[in-house]
């Protein structure tokens, strides 16, 4: 596990200006901190340790994908919670702010996108990237993929290599944050560069010219009619 960083506490203005900065990137990079979501009785708290909750959201995976597989289906949605923390919190980190995901929500419906919300605000200034990429570890992958991946395995069989597989190629995915802000692309590779030696990251993949290339396969290539590939996966090399 990775050790408790010891740096300097960010206050609730400054985590909230590194999160609307990363919005600006697009929708998949928000999480928002209008305290006047609290009225909504929609939000769930993040990491979701209801089974029957994530169950229920496996199976609306498994009706959008046109699978009858529940890992598979488990498999994608696994990568795409991964994607969807990662996503801010890399585009805030490469800004110097790391906001503590202890207050987070989610709010999801059968058709509609992922929310994110995150109340009271608060976090870190990281002024290396490995400070940056320790926060980043200790919010995205201890205090919410654990618990997810625990909650997941309740119901379903899944490989560890499978799942933090898909949170490497999650996490690979933050790279466009670059190409959305040229001033984010050299402080996102620093990030990357760093956490990708933190376990249980390390050794999940390589990249070469083509980017990332993941050592574990996220079962996409199952989903119907079949043999569709992500262009990340080992079989594809």
């Amino acid at each position: 596990m990775t050790a408790e960083p010891t740096v300097e506490r960010a206050g609730a203005r400054e985590v909230a200006s590194a999160l609307a900065g990363a919005a600006a990137l697009g929708p998949f990079f928000e999480i928002t901190t209008d305290p006047a979501e609290e009225a909504d009785p929609t939000w769930r708290p993040l990491p979701e340790l209801d089974t029957a909750r994530l169950l229920e959201l496996t199976g609306a995976y498994a009706d959008r994908l046109g699978t009858a597989e529940r890992r598979v289906a488990a498999s994608i949605l696994f990568q795409g919670l991964a994607s969807r923390l990662w996503s801010p919190m890399v585009a805030a980190a490469a800004r110097g702010i790391v906001p503590d995901l202890s207050g987070l929500h989610w709010r999801w419906a059968p058709g509609a996108p992922i929310a994110l919300w995150l109340a009271d605000p608060s976090g870190h200034r990281a002024a290396t990237p490995a400070e940056g990429a320790a926060l980043v570890h200790r919010e995205v992958v201890e205090r919410q993929l654990r618990p997810l991946r625990a909650t997941m395995l309740g119901f379903v069989r899944l490989a560890d290599g499978l799942l933090w597989g898909n949170a490497a190629s999650a996490l690979a995915g933050t790279l466009r944050a670059g190409t959305l802000d040229a001033g984010l692309a050299a402080p996102v590779r620093s990030l990357l560069h760093e956490l990708f030696a933190h376990e249980p990251l390390k050794g999940t993949g390589t990249f070469d010219r083509r980017g990332f290339v993941r050592r574990s396969c996220c079962l996409y290539y199952r989903v119907p009619p079949g043999g569709e590939m992500c262009g990340d996966c080992a079989l594809c090399s």
